[in-house]
């Protein structure tokens, strides 16, 4: 062995981010913890060590066969809750080092963002909110599921992040890291949702508003480029954020895909099966929980741990257990 040969265990890993990162990063040495208190690594930080958890989870492998936009397509291109998790882990990966943030805690967070999604995408998430009283959030689930149900005894940066990236929460992510999954997340829906609806003819590339084609460039990797450089734009040394005139045009991209492509009449009457699917395989669970797995019989109520159960399953696990019960 060379005598130039170090070992970059935990403690030079460490020390190399208080040499490498900007003042704004999340570093592993100041962690908060974990819920319940683990002796360190001897090689890996706090960060590597959730993000090794996580994507050696069951709940992450399920997200191969979950869906992001389109039902249980047949192509074999269309974008599923696996891909999308990769591209934002990539984009927040990349604009963490850029900015000199914690790329091991990015990485973290954007691979458990969607993890407590649910069956159908969005529509799953929509029939679950209805059923219980307290309402339902698939970050939320997220989190129940990294914390309970598997029970990783993550840091609680990692929680944290996953648990606030939608925008919907008012109170923003605690570190610099979590904003970034905040963006990045939008980032990588809107620019690979287009292009799954082009795939699916459910737009062509001129039905796009002109002005959003003038800024961003065509759609696919430009967009990206153009969105990400926006968040490098509007970043300084004291907050995460994105140029004003880019957050605009991302603003009205949503909206657009909103109308044309979310709400579509066509998605809705997918929606309508999927809702179908969703609600009675809750009903029965709930009414036959002794066929719950072990992991999910919680100290909750019969409706809750039945939610758990359906909220994990992939698209066609939910499809073949709902034609089994009929």
């Amino acid at each position: 062995m060379s005598d130039s040969f170090i070992l970059r265990d935990r403690q030079w890993r460490e020390q190399n981010e208080r040499v490498t990162l900007s003042n704004i990063a999340t570093f592993s040495s100041n962690s908060l913890g974990r819920e319940t208190e683990e002796e360190p690594d001897i090689f890996r930080t706090a960060f590597e060590k959730d993000r090794d958890r996580i994507i050696h989870s069951k709940a992450f492998r399920r997200l191969k066969h979950k869906t992001q936009v389109f039902i249980n397509p047949d192509g074999d291109h269309f974008i599923t809750r696996m891909s999308h998790t990769l591209q934002v882990t990539q984009i927040g990966r990349s604009i963490s080092k850029t900015l000199g943030l914690n790329p091991d805690l990015t990485e973290a967070i954007c691979l458990g963002h969607d993890v407590g999604h649910s069956p159908f995408g969005h529509t799953g998430e929509d029939v679950l909110n209805e059923l219980l009283d307290q309402g339902w959030s698939h970050s939320e689930n997220s989190v129940k599921v990294l914390s309970n149900i598997e029970n990783l005894n993550l840091t609680k940066e990692t929680i944290n992040g996953i648990e606030r990236h939608p925008w919907k929460y008012e109170e923003p992510p605690f570190t610099s890291e979590g904003l970034v999954c905040r963006f990045s997340d939008r980032i990588a829906y809107l620019s690979h949702d287009v292009e799954d609806a082009i795939r699916a003819n459910v737009l062509k590339e001129s039905d796009i508003p002109k002005h959003i084609v003038d800024t961003l460039g065509p759609p696919g990797k430009i967009w990206i480029d153009s969105l990400i450089s926006g968040v490098y734009k509007g970043s300084d040394s004291n907050n995460i954020a994105m140029d004003s005139e880019i957050l605009e045009i991302m603003n009205d991209l949503r909206d657009f895909m909103f109308k044309n492509v979310y709400l579509r009449q066509e998605t809705m009457e997918q929606r309508s099966d999927a809702k179908k699917i969703v609600e009675e395989l809750v009903l029965y669970f709930k009414n036959n929980p002794n066929e719950l797995p072990k992991a999910y019989m919680q100290n909750q109520s019969e409706l809750e741990n039945s939610v758990d159960y359906v909220a994990g399953m992939t698209d066609r696990f939910a499809i073949s257990t709902y034609e089994s019960i009929r």
